[in-house]
């Protein structure tokens, strides 16, 4: 391997998308991790390219004045999180600077003035889902001989190191859910070391114990999803058994058997073990069913406020012909319902589309359409001549943005409003400097779902150029 240089003295100068800090040596940009504006440190660097260096923190000679304590203990372990040393008054800076930096940089696009970044009200225990990985290779911390420990202190539950698929960080207290969560998932390992359940080796795919996952709501719904990798009837039933028992709290207890390469089980067939199959938010009057392969906004209180800002960016009368692209489950269409003659959602995920289809069977709406399928394959020309020309189009793309096909058929559509919500600035603004052919910018919301965190949502309002200019 090649050897690269220690640089001495570094000052920290900013912070760079991705979360992670930016400095500058002999003018070429140093990207390194865990250190805020202000801190003065050592690098090892580990990566040279031609415009820019990356290193590791390997010592810190000053600390900032703007630095604080992380509150949790696995902080510089666990890859989330990694802004736990800036204030949040610094964090929401920082991604407002992000939003501004993607949209004028990227995009090169003309701004209004953009609203001060919605922060969250709350910045701990705001998620609503987590997920653990079960390792029997757990991450050990530098200076601990793995030799030495034994088959069950190898045993760990917990967030996968970043780049290292067979390693598990063993969580004992997160931050970022409701402390019940904390105790059920110590209590799932305690249990099981106890009656020596396998856990299951990422390297070898084999074991018992494969994932947890555990969602909540603010009406007090807690579901509770154990993934075996194998059927143990005996076994599983007694693990289950004893969390339904440990924790009346927990409103719906499920459990799969995947035996996939991969974890994830939206393929897979959910049983139900206790209590109810779905649990339920309630956003002002509606209510929204989530089931265990439902997607919803992982922050409900701050989902909320964003939807609050689609809803005013839309504008609607009442009158209007909405289309919610990547509806998901449907939940700003069921959102903005009331306030619109007709909508109609297009989501790839076909489960989604079933839920957004209670979603709106629950809440008596009568006034929503919803389509699976490849949004560049259903949103067409054909489609919009079939079922009508939008007055107002909602956006809510994944980080990839949208297709280009898909921008042309929304400029064919010519809609007068369309509202862009993004959790990916960058993509957003090339898609933006897209639409801007026809369109002109007229509002711009930053919104902070994610404290501690540099991920940041985004929400733009574009009106078409004869709308805004009054013509």
């Amino acid at each position: 391997m090649k050897k690269y240089p220690l640089l001495e003295d570094v000052t920290i100068t900013n912070v760079a998308a991705e979360g992670k800090a930016i400095a500058r040596v002999n003018d070429v940009v140093l990207f390194t991790e865990y250190a805020v504006p202000g801190d003065v440190v050592d690098v090892q660097v580990t990566k040279k390219k031609h415009s820019f260096i990356e290193g590791r923190v390997v010592g810190y000679k000053k600390l900032s004045e703007v630095r604080c304590e992380a509150v949790c203990e696995h902080y510089g372990c666990c890859g989330g999180c990694k802004w736990q040393i800036l204030p949040y008054d610094e964090q929401i800076r920082h991604k407002q600077q992000q939003v501004v930096d993607a949209l004028t940089r990227i995009g090169h696009l003309t701004l209004p003035e953009i609203s001060p970044i919605l922060g969250s009200a709350k910045i701990y225990h705001y998620r609503n889902k987590l997920e653990y990985t079960f390792s029997n290779r757990r991450w050990i911390p530098f200076g601990v001989e793995r030799e030495q420990l034994t088959p069950k202190e190898l045993c760990g539950v917990g967030f996968h190191i970043p780049g290292m698929f067979d390693k598990v960080l063993d969580v004992k207290k997160c931050y970022l859910q409701d402390d019940i969560t904390n105790r059920i998932r110590n209590e799932v390992r305690s249990y099981a070391l106890e009656h020596n359940l396998e856990f299951f080796d990422l390297r070898s795919q084999q074991g018992f114990l494969r994932t947890l996952m555990i969602r909540n709501t603010t009406t007090r719904g807690l579901m509770v999803l154990l993934a075996f990798y194998k059927e143990m009837k005996e076994e599983r039933e007694a693990l289950l058994t004893h969390l339904s028992n440990m924790f009346p709290e927990i409103t719906s207890l499920l459990y799969v058997i995947n035996s996939k390469c991969n974890d994830t089980i939206t393929d897979q067939e959910i049983h139900l073990f206790a209590g109810d199959e779905a649990i339920y938010e309630k956003m002002e009057d509606l209510r929204f069913k989530i089931g265990p392969k439902s997607f919803y906004q992982t922050n409900s209180e701050q989902a909320y406020e964003l939807y609050k800002v689609v809803r005013r960016f839309a504008n609607l009368t009442g009158k209007e012909l909405v289309y919610d692209l990547y509806t998901g489950t449907g939940t700003i269409a069921n959102f903005v319902a009331n306030s619109s003659r007709h909508v109609v959602g297009i989501e790839y995920v076909p489960e989604a589309i079933e839920d957004a289809k209670v979603n709106s069977e629950i809440n008596n709406i009568k006034n929503t359409t919803f389509f699976a399928g490849d949004m560049k394959d259903i949103l067409t020309d054909g489609f919009i001549s079939e079922h009508g020309r939008p007055e107002v189009i909602i956006t809510d793309p994944p980080r990839a943005g949208m297709h280009e096909d898909v921008v042309k058929v929304i400029l064919n559509a010519a809609p007068e409003r369309i509202v862009y919500v993004s959790c990916n600035p960058a993509t957003q603004a090339r898609d933006l400097a897209m639409l801007c052919v026809d369109y002109d910018i007229t509002a711009v919301q930053p919104v902070d779902m994610f404290p501690h965190t540099h991920h940041v949502e985004n929400v733009v309002q574009l009106m078409r150029r004869n709308e805004a200019s009054g013509l």
